[in-house]
C-alpha cells in the first residue's frame, strides 16, 4: 500500500475503515489479498468505478462514508473528502438534510493556499508563507514541519520555522510557532528546497495531579509516564512531551490548584510569575 493509502487508512476510525474496506472488497479494489481504500478512492475519482444500483445502500454505509468526509478533512486530505462527498451525492438514499450538509461542504471548500499547505505537509515538502499577526504585522515564515491542529475551537498551523524573532517561548522551543489559519487568508505559499523535520522541538515536563483531577485524568498521546506516586497517596505523576508552553500553560491554569508543574524550572517559574501577577491583580481589586 502507498504512503498516502496508509495515511488515509490509519487516520480513519475503525468503523469507517471497515466500511470502506467492505466497499473496496465488493468492487475488487485490492492490494494483493487485502482490500485497498486508496485504490477505491482513486477509482471513484477517475470514474472507473460504475455503480449500477443507486438505492440499495444501508444506512450504516451512508453514515460511515459521511463520517469519512469529516475524518479526511481533519487530516488535511481535502481532495479525498471531496471524492467521498460527490459519491454520496450520487446516491438516491441520501436524506434531504444530509444532502444539504454535504452540498454546503462542497460549496465552502478551503481556499487554494490551504490546499497547498495540506499537500506540502502530506509530501513532507518545506514551504514558505506570509502571516499577519494579531498586531497587524506581516511576517514571513520558513516552515520545515507542520500540522493543522485544533486549539480551543480554532484551527492552527503548528509548525517548526527557521525564524525565531518575536517568539517569546522558552529558548528550547523558540522555533515552534502556532499560527491561526484565519490570519493567513491572503498568504503566499511557495515550496522551498531543504529538509523536512520529523517533528517539532520538544521538552519534557513533569506535573503532579491532586484530588479529583488525579482520578479523572485520561492519558494523552504525548504522555510518556502516567503513574501514582508510591510515597504520596492520591497524587499522580505525569511526564509529558511539550512543544508549546503557551498552550500547555493554558491547560494547566484551568486545573489549578489540582495541577502543579514540577519540572523544568523554566516552565515552573513562568507559571509562578503568572500566578503572582494574578494574585496582585486580585489584591488591587480587593483594595478598591
Amino acid at each position: 500500500m502507498s504512503r498516502k493509502g496508509q495515511s488515509i487508512t490509519l487516520s480513519l476510525k475503525e468503523c469507517d475503515k471497515a466500511e470502506l474496506e467492505a466497499i473496496a472488497l465488493e468492487f475488487g479494489m485490492m492490494w494483493g489479498d487485502r482490500p485497498n481504500i486508496s485504490k477505491l478512492i482513486e477509482a471513484i475519482a477517475q470514474r472507473k468505478l460504475l455503480i449500477g444500483n443507486n438505492n440499495n445502500w444501508k444506512e450504516s454505509r451512508i453514515r460511515a462514508l459521511h463520517r469519512c468526509i469529516a475524518a479526511l478533512t481533519d487530516i488535511g486530505q481535502i481532495e479525498q473528502a471531496q471524492i467521498i462527498a460527490n459519491l454520496l451525492l450520487e446516491r438516491s438514499e441520501l436524506s434531504i438534510p444530509l444532502r444539504t450538509e454535504i452540498e454546503g461542504f462542497l460549496k465552502n471548500l478551503p481556499p487554494a493556499w490551504r490546499l497547498q499547505i495540506d499537500n506540502y505537509i502530506l509530501r513532507n515538502q518545506p514551504f514558505q508563507l506570509s502571516y499577519q499577526d494579531a498586531a497587524g504585522r506581516l511576517l514571513n515564515f520558513t516552515v520545515r514541519h507542520a500540522k493543522v491542529t485544533p486549539h480551543e475551537k480554532r484551527q492552527y498551523l503548528d509548525c517548526w520555522c527557521e525564524e525565531t524573532e518575536a517568539n517569546f517561548d522558552i529558548p528550547e522551543l523558540v522555533h515552534n510557532w502556532s499560527l491561526r489559519l484565519d490570519r493567513i487568508t491572503d498568504a503566499a505559499v511557495t515550496p522551498i528546497s531543504g529538509e523536512w523535520h520529523t517533528n517539532w522541538d520538544e521538552i519534557t515536563v513533569e506535573m503532579h495531579l491532586f484530588a479529583g483531577l488525579a482520578f479523572a485524568y485520561q492519558a494523552k498521546p504525548e504522555d510518556d509516564i502516567n503513574e501514582w506516586l508510591p510515597d504520596q497517596p492520591r497524587v499522580k505523576r505525569v511526564i509529558r512531551r511539550v512543544s508549546n508552553t503557551f498552550w500547555f500553560n493554558r491547560e494547566v491554569m484551568q486545573y489549578a490548584p489540582d495541577c502543579v508543574v514540577i519540572l523544568p524550572e523554566s516552565v515552573r517559574a513562568r507559571l509562578k510569575q503568572k500566578l503572582r501577577t494574578l494574585c496582585q491583580l486580585y489584591d488591587i481589586e480587593t483594595n478598591d
